[in-house]
């Protein structure tokens, strides 16, 4: 009986706060509905309507969402390096020879753990990672099939190897076996892709064949004094009846999928005419071929006629079967023709403009390839004497402030030409219409690999420092470099140049540290720049005393042993520039020691440099180095005369120094005496 007193003393309380809480609910709920019925009443009161509740669509976001919201309250610091090193600041590149070599060991230390990773997946059968990724997992890349059978070679070219699938099906051929079109389809796809050899994985070394085949392929590049930068599988050649052409004639049964593999196959390895007469052949048995193979036959049209009337006249027909096969063009069709109108000469013009009305009329959005292309057939040869195109200001107004995708391999290549033709046209402006649009959206993800990042920048920083005023360039050089850009030495003396033209030879010091720190301190002809600037003029004594403190650094690079074949060579002029920048700077010794070097270095002094160091003796009043200054003009075969005369009238000199000064001259009359009759 107490234990229920107990519990009914409980039960009461919450009973009561239960109907409380209930009666609240009813009333705010009736307060509520009366608010909305009097808000209704008045509105239809007012309208004669009344209003609907539209409920908005459910938007999906994207996975990646939070991360992209997160990424745009963040900008990009320019005195940082590239975010791919960030996880290792003591791998942070300085000079573009880091870059490249420091961003090479990172994808190599990748690729020799995926190597390890898949090959030895038995090491690693713990998997902490939850949600399981699955492409993070190793990969199964050995066969499980043992035997010689269709199944086999389908997990071959699964696997994508090539030599293993051939050696099958030549078993099955043998045996006898029939081999279904799908599969026969399939390793035909797989030889044509590789060019009939193995893939070359990235962690693994390539073999001896593909090594003495890629050295040819790379002394022919260098001919051409690197204007092609061919990777491994463009090296690779059509050979001639190869497992490809085999295996296609054996084949007993062939559709339209055979023809286009082998016709594909043979343009992208450079086996041209093979191409077409392919295409002819599946022409007679009454096939037609996809968008994809015109495609291929378009690229390839160039490579088989060499008049420019005839390349065009094949492309037009080309064009033409695709409408007599009801094969409907795409995006890179329209850039095939443009890309190879880019080698018609002037017909490419009036053919490109024909292009672009065609592809409007189909509603084919044109991608940045398109416009590299009509770029590239437009302004093919840029000359300052000659009329040009207005063509890349349309093309401009066109792309302006909007968002680009990949849709062409060739995409990439828009920004850095199109960059080169602004700096050809020196249109500063057109430049900044560019960078602009390049900082649109996700328009920097075409840019290019680093190679084609730094052309783009190159030309950009080269025309600023061409046009600008020099507070605008020093601005963008802060912005670019070194997060974006590592400028050449042909770059930092445009920058000296621009520093030259506005009178702001102050911060040559600041800029010789950074070109320390950009690793190009062992360029000679940056250095003479550098040197030739500080010693034209006479300064303020606290700039001279800054280029003399810049002067011995660079000095100390002259004289730096840890160069290996990138050792300076002292030349006549730089160690001029850098005695009379001392000179300027009233630091005697320090010149003194220069002017030793001329001796020890095998290089002769000008006239005028002594005549300097003359007068700041003078200003000195110590005759003792007059005289070893004409001493050592005398050892350099040197005209002293006018030294010694000098040195007479204005220095007080005692008997002993003037019978030096005598003997001297006597030596120098005597030799060039010698020197005129041996003439």
């Amino acid at each position: 009986w107490c234990l229920m007193k107990m519990a009914a003393r409980s039960i009461v309380p919450c009973v009561k706060h239960w109907k409380a809480r209930k009666l609240f609910h009813e009333f705010t709920y009736f307060r509520c509905s009366q608010n909305a019925f009097l808000s209704q009443n008045s509105t239809a009161d007012t309208t004669g309507h009344k209003e609907e509740l539209v409920i908005p669509r459910r938007k999906t976001w994207d996975k990646l969402a939070v991360l992209q919201a997160l990424a745009s309250t963040v900008n990009r610091d320019p005195t940082a390096a590239h975010y791919l090193f960030q996880d290792d600041p003591y791998l942070i590149p300085k000079t573009s020879a880091e870059f490249r070599v420091y961003s090479l060991s990172q994808e190599s230390g990748r690729s020799a753990a995926r190597y390890i990773f898949n090959n030895y997946p038995t090491f690693f059968e713990k998997n902490r990672a939850e949600p399981l990724i699955p492409c993070l997992m190793p990969q199964n890349l050995e066969p499980q099939i043992g035997d010689v059978s269709e199944a086999a070679l389908k997990e071959r070219i699964q696997l994508r190897r090539v030599k293993n699938a051939v050696d099958i099906y030549d078993q099955l051929v043998q045996a006898g076996t029939q081999l279904s079109l799908e599969t026969m389809n399939s390793l035909l796809d797989l030889i044509c892709y590789y060019g009939d050899r193995d893939p070359v994985v990235e962690d693994q070394l390539e073999s001896k064949e593909s090594e003495n085949e890629v050295e040819v392929q790379e002394e022919n590049s260098k001919r051409r004094k690197g204007r092609f930068r061919k990777s491994f599988e463009q090296s690779i050649t059509w050979r001639e009846n190869n497992n490809a052409e085999r295996i296609f004639n054996l084949m007993q049964e062939k559709n339209e999928h055979s023809f286009c593999t082998l016709i594909q196959g043979m343009v992208k390895y450079g086996a041209y005419n093979k191409a077409f007469s392919v295409y002819t052949d599946l022409l007679n048995n009454r096939m037609n071929a996809d968008v994809h193979t015109f495609n291929s036959l378009i690229l390839a049209t160039p490579e088989v006629r060499e008049k420019y009337n005839e390349r065009g006249d094949l492309i037009t027909d080309l064009l033409r079967q695709m409408v007599a096969q009801n094969v409907k063009p795409n995006l890179l069709t329209f850039n095939s023709v443009l890309k190879s109108l880019r080698k018609c000469g002037a017909l490419g013009r009036s053919y490109s403009l024909q292009t672009l009305n065609e592809m409007k009329a189909l509603q084919i959005e044109p991608s940045l390839a398109t416009f590299d292309h009509i770029i590239g057939i437009f302004y093919k040869f840029v000359s300052p004497g000659r009329v040009q195109s207005e063509i890349i200001y349309e093309v401009m107004d066109e792309i302006e402030q909007k968002n680009f995708v990949a849709r062409d391999p060739d995409d990439v290549n828009f920004f850095a030409n199109a960059m080169k033709v602004c700096l050809d046209l020196k249109d500063v402006e057109l430049a900044y219409r560019l960078h602009k649009l390049l900082e649109t959206g996700d328009n920097w993800k075409l840019l290019g690999d680093f190679y084609q990042q730094s052309i783009f920048y190159g030309k950009f920083f080269n025309l600023l420092c061409m046009m600008e005023h020099i507070d605008i360039v020093l601005t963008w050089y802060r912005q670019l470099i070194p997060s974006l850009y590592y400028p050449n030495s042909e770059g930092l003396r445009d920058l000296l140049q621009a520093l030259d033209t506005d009178n702001r030879l102050e911060l040559i010091p600041t800029i010789w540290k950074d070109i320390k720190k950009l690793g190009h301190s062992n360029k000679p002809d940056l250095i003479e720049e550098i040197l030739a600037l500080m010693a034209r003029d006479k300064h303020s004594p606290e700039l001279q005393a800054s280029f003399a403190d810049c002067a011995l650094d660079i000095k100390s690079s002259y004289e730096s042993q840890d160069r290996g074949q990138f050792s300076l060579e002292w030349t006549a002029s730089a160690l001029g520039n850098i005695t009379k920048v001392f000179l300027q700077a009233r630091k005697i010794e320090e010149a003194w020691k220069m002017i030793h070097l001329f001796k020890a270095k095998n290089r002769l002094p000008r006239e005028e440099l002594l005549n300097e160091f003359m007068d700041l003796v003078k200003e000195k009043n110590d005759p003792v180095q007059a005289i070893e200054l004409i001493k050592l003009a005398a050892a350099c075969s040197l005209p002293v005369v006018k030294l010694a005369s000098r040195a007479r009238e204005e220095f007080l000199l005692s008997e002993e120094q003037k019978n030096a000064l005598a003997e001297l001259e006597v030596v120098c009359s005597e030799s060039s005496d010698s020197e005129s009759d041996k003439e």
